[in-house]
């Protein structure tokens, strides 16, 4: 019956998802064009709160527990595992005081309404996975952006989306640019859970009635680590404790 239930929730979710696509479209062009990043960089927020409204539809709840006062005046780096595309945008619109960027694959720079936009204009890093010759000096550029303009990095280091939440090894060298690039970032880890379930059947249907959970965990200094090996021990080992089984 849930499954059933999920077929005509899920066509509605996505007129709705694609109709908030279009139409933020030519308003970030319009905000990033004319007015400038502050303007595109709002009507990115309310893109991000749009969309997890068209979630809703489908019964998604989100919960975002974060009762660390994180400071604006440092840059971040925020480390998170990675289940579904339904992670990113309750990141952002949660800590967008911090200005979020992601580091994301170079195929979702092209061809997706809204979201390419952002990801290419935004501040945001596209890196092509298979060419290191590319990826290692884009995150390296990425790493001084980040520490320059004191804004937070998001980085899934699993590289992958989990299927069913089970976390996947992370990957350490993203991480450890970033990490020399950016000395006086905090590193946030942040742990997701449930949201692998939006995609339980499948792309189509969805996954309904999903309670999506986000964990902000203790921000780390890197200066306290002088092995730098123990610390993204420890941010890893953070966040797979905090996923629910």
């Amino acid at each position: 019956m849930r499954k059933l239930l999920a077929y005509p929730l899920t066509v509605l979710y996505l007129i709705l998802f694609g109709l908030t696509l279009v139409v933020f479209h030519p308003i970030q062009w319009f905000c990033f064009n004319v007015l400038g990043y502050q303007a595109h960089k709002k009507s990115v927020d309310a893109l991000q709160f749009f969309l997890m409204r068209c979630l809703n539809v489908l019964g998604t709840r989100f919960t975002f527990n974060n009762p660390h006062q994180i400071t604006k005046e440092r840059p971040l780096i925020i480390v998170s595992n990675h289940q579904s595309m339904y992670d990113i945008s309750p990141i952002m619109w949660h800590l967008r005081k911090h200005h979020v960027k992601f580091v994301a694959k170079k195929e979702l720079g092209h061809g997706i309404p809204s979201v390419s936009y952002n990801l290419r204009h935004g501040g945001s890093v596209l890196i092509d996975r298979k060419n290191p010759r590319q990826a290692l000096p884009a995150m390296m550029k990425f790493g001084e952006y980040i520490e320059n303009t004191k804004r937070a990095a998001v980085i899934f280091p699993e590289g992958t989306r989990s299927k069913d939440g089970t976390p996947k090894p992370f990957r350490a060298r993203g991480l450890e640019i970033l990490i020399k690039k950016a000395p006086s970032a905090l590193i946030v880890p942040i742990t997701v859970n449930n949201s692998w379930k939006m995609l339980r059947y499948g792309k189509f249907p969805m996954g309904i009635g999903n309670h999506i959970k986000f964990t902000v965990h203790k921000p780390l200094e890197i200066a306290n680590f002088t092995n730098k090996a123990e610390l993204m021990q420890q941010v890893e080992q953070t966040i797979i404790n905090g996923i629910i089984k």
